[in-house]
């Protein structure tokens, strides 16, 4: 299924944002942490840059974690829930080099209600397509980071943010080339 640029872009930001917390050196301990996670996620709109909204978007990424264990149901009632948290009022805009999109609070909104309207209506993107089967957790045994499967045959297993990938294929590569060696050695 093919989604609209924002709904990706909200979409892999979120669960960027859930792993900052599953990392074993967390992700989000000061304000330049978050600064620099929102520049490289091009987050726009007001950045009060003190503790308090650091806090708020650190409690943030524990609500948006649950996403990825949800059933449908429980994860469209969580999506309405942040939705009627923040006041959401969608509306068409484009700015910077972003064409038409959605923003559904205003840009002065506090940062962590921006963060969570922006998650909770890529999350609605993804529950009204029947798609909500695209969260999952990184296949590799020592991580439990997650991430969103936008490929169209649904095969991404791992995640980006420990290169567990690659990571996998070298252990087993190494599995394997030892293997031979015993084999070749008996």
């Amino acid at each position: 299924m093919l989604f609209a640029h924002d709904t990706d872009v909200a979409l892999q930001s979120a669960a960027a944002l859930v792993n900052t917390a599953r990392l074993a050196d967390d992700g989000l301990t000061t304000t330049d942490a978050l600064t620099a996670f929102l520049d490289h996620w091009r987050f726009g709109g007001r950045r009060d840059q003190t503790v308090a909204e650091l806090d708020e978007v650190r409690a943030l990424r524990h609500q948006l974690a649950q996403f990825w264990q949800m059933t449908t149901d429980d994860a469209a009632a969580e999506a309405n829930a942040i939705l009627e948290a923040v006041d959401a009022r969608p509306y068409l805009t484009r700015h910077d080099d972003w064409d038409w999109h959605i923003h559904v609070t205003h840009v002065d909104a506090p940062l962590a209600h921006r963060m969570g309207a922006e998650a909770a209506m890529a999350f609605v993107d993804l529950i009204r397509g029947g798609q909500l089967d695209r969260l999952a957790t990184c296949a590799a045994d020592d991580c439990d980071c997650v991430l969103v499967d936008l490929s169209r045959n649904r095969s991404r297993r791992f995640c980006a943010e420990r290169n567990c990938g690659n990571r996998t294929n070298v252990a087993a590569y190494r599995r394997r080339l030892a293997g031979a060696d015993r084999d070749a050695t008996a």
